[in-house]
């Protein structure tokens, strides 16, 4: 890890004082952990739809002073896009008491931030006999975890034998707590060369009662068993599966065998398909362009899009969507059928969200922006970095979750209003006002009076005296 840092200070700083002032909205951050140095943030449809260039370049990470941050996208299938098997949860130990319920001996004190996260928390004694007690009930803080959690792993100090039964309850507000229907073991006995070691806590048939749940409480069964815990984590159930396209439906505008249709943002398409009511059967080619002007490029086709019945097994059959060569984020899209039809399609396009790592520079809180016409965000090491910490961590290191707030509006339409150059107009203004003075001077020139018959002859002198041409006539 001491390596991790120096790398992370050789990473500059990239310095925009008015960063904010040019770019449309901005999204407020919420890290993952505190310390991790190094972020991933998955971006959603609401900042592709704000976003203009084509290779998000106006997408950007911002600290509390308004500064740039290093940061790169990163396309989905990089394992960067994939949630972590397990991550590091803030805990707190607490007496062993039975129900680790206030009121028995101790009181919780506990300070939190404003979306959940606790900075502080402390079990303040009023019994005496409490504090001979061992701290080995838990209070995790999951409020900064958005996935489901599969199981807790906790990890402890090593012991001479343990086998102690827990119980988990849940809560949004630390003061009203709901028992879950799952209980732990946390089992570590050694004998001769053989060890039974168990430190996970199953929770993943239990995910729509505590999801939504801001902090779990572990208690013991029994505080006669010593234990001192030394870390918790949990196991994501989002690292289990590739995550299914997200989908966009657009309406076409259209009739006969040609439809036009509007992509609103820079979406990395992958997938088309179209989408038609009742049965139906048609040939289309699907053409895409960035700009009105442009030439269309053929995208896919052509292919058949069908839908015989209800599109359920044994009733019929609905085509599969086309996966298209590369992923293309143009503006303008068209389908043309191989016949008219008479209905107006729908163009379904899919795509994966990108992920954007960026470093934690700076005071936080960070925030990231997205829509200019104006800015971009700076080239900055960060891929290099990755592949660099993956050599020394291990190839399965990934940074810490950091996850998009509402957004709030920052510069509005006028960072995504194309400006107008006046360099660049002021520049060619004087370089026309040049042109013309210099071809005044040529016209000038050209209009100065010769004698007759002197046309392409060199002017005399001033003051010279002409000699008479000799008569060439006897």
């Amino acid at each position: 890890m001491k390596r991790f840092w120096i790398l992370l200070t050789l990473v500059p700083l990239a310095v925009s004082a008015a960063v904010r002032d040019d770019y449309a909205r901005q999204w407020p951050l919420t890290l993952g952990r505190d310390d991790a140095g190094a972020y991933r943030i998955t971006l959603d449809e609401a900042v592709y739809r704000q976003a203009r260039d084509r290779a998000l370049r106006d997408v950007v990470v911002v600290n509390h002073d308004g500064q740039a941050v290093a940061a790169d996208v990163f396309i989905p299938e990089e394992p960067l896009a994939r949630p972590p098997a397990r991550i590091d949860l803030p805990w707190f130990a607490l007496p062993a008491t039975p129900g680790g319920a206030a009121g028995q001996g101790w009181e919780l004190v506990s300070q939190a931030d404003t979306d959940g996260r606790l900075r502080r928390v402390e079990a303040r004694i009023t019994d005496t006999a409490v504090a001979a007690l061992p701290r080995s009930a838990v209070l995790i803080d999951v409020s900064r975890v958005r996935e489901a959690i599969v199981a807790l792993e906790l990890h402890w100090q090593p012991v001479d034998a343990l086998d102690l039964g827990y119980s988990v309850e849940a809560s949004d507000d630390l003061e009203h707590w709901q028992p879950l229907a799952t209980r732990g073991r946390l089992v570590d006995l050694q004998r001769e060369d053989r060890r039974l070691l168990h430190r996970r806590i199953e929770l993943y048939g239990l995910l729509p009662h505590y999801q939504k749940a801001r902090y779990l409480r572990l208690t013991p069964d029994s505080a006669a068993q010593p234990l001192t815990i030394t870390g918790v984590q949990a196991e994501l159930a989002a690292a289990r599966a590739q995550p299914a396209p997200s989908w966009l439906e657009l309406r076409g505008v259209g009739e006969g065998r040609e439809f036009s249709f509007e992509l609103p943002g820079r979406f990395p398409v992958q997938w088309v398909d179209v989408a038609m009511p009742g049965n139906h059967a048609v040939e289309w080619r699907l053409e895409s362009r960035d700009d009105a002007d442009a030439a269309w490029q053929l995208r896919a086709g052509p292919w058949m899009a069908y839908q015989v019945g209800t599109g359920q097994v044994g009733t019929g059959g609905q085509s599969p969507a086309r996966v298209l060569d590369a992923r293309v984020r143009d503006r303008h899209w068209r389908l043309r059928a191989s016949a008219p039809v008479l209905e107006t399609p729908t163009l379904r396009l899919g795509y994966r969200p990108e992920v954007v790592v960026f470093l934690a520079q700076g005071a936080p809180p960070f925030a990231l922006a997205a829509g200019s016409t104006r800015a971009a965000r700076a080239d900055s090491p960060i891929a290099r970095l990755v592949a660099d910490l993956r050599k020394r961590l291990g190839k399965d290191w990934q940074p810490a979750p950091a996850y998009l707030g509402a957004s709030v509006p920052l510069a509005g339409d006028a960072a995504v209003t194309p400006q107008r150059d006046w360099k660049t107009w002021l520049l060619w203004s004087v370089l026309g006002l040049g042109a013309l003075v210099i071809a005044g001077f040529a016209v000038t020139l050209l209009r100065v009076a010769r004698p007759p018959g002197q046309v392409g002859a060199a002017p005399a002198p001033p003051g010279s005296e002409t000699m008479p041409e000799p008569d060439p006539s006897p």
